[in-house]
């Protein structure tokens, strides 16, 4: 993504447009570019170095001059490709819940059972990882896991059959 980002920079200033567009329509050497758009060479030979490593454009001598000539791979890429970010990023929502367990939960204990409803389901799916799929549990194993994070078992274990988590039926529970 760095290489993109240069090549974006250093498309969004004029005299390196002018430069490309001199290169588009023929590989050129420092002196002829600067001629032909009333720039000094030095100024150009700043802008092609900068333009070469990033890839922009290939450099190549012939006989006394260095040869300047486009990187077609770079300007026949859509600039879609150009643009498009391939590291994957955190949705907003799976930052949001990242940043609500690691409020509520220290080392490993839940601080407190959040008041408003979304962080509570957070925090009640996080617990809810610690039982098996499939197992049926007894009250009392139950109380056990969720002990493990807070005290007040009753009310989590309570929380999480009104939140949908969890199924109760005489006196045995699993997760749904």
């Amino acid at each position: 993504m760095n290489e993109k980002l240069e090549i974006l920079k250093l498309l969004a200033d004029k005299t390196r447009l002018d430069i490309l567009n001199a290169l588009m329509k023929e590989d050129s050497y420092v002196e002829k570019i600067a001629c032909d758009l009333s720039i000094t060479p030095a100024t150009i030979c700043y802008h092609l170095k900068k333009m070469e490593s990033a890839g922009m454009v290939k450099c190549s001598r012939s006989q006394f001059y260095m040869i300047y000539s486009l990187n077609k791979d770079i300007f026949d890429m859509p600039l879609i490709e150009l643009i498009k970010n391939d590291t994957p990023l955190d949705s907003s929502e799976d930052k949001y819940k990242k940043e609500v367990i690691s409020h509520f939960f220290k080392f490993g204990k839940l601080v407190s059972i959040p008041t408003q409803r979304k962080k509570r389901e957070i925090v009640l799916a996080e617990i809810i990882k610690s039982f098996e799929e499939g197992k049926i549990y007894s009250e009392k194993e139950v109380d056990e896991i969720i002990h493990k994070f807070h005290e007040d078992h009753c009310t989590i274990r309570r929380e999480m059959i009104a939140c949908g988590l969890m199924k109760r039926e005489n006196g045995r529970y699993w997760i749904i």
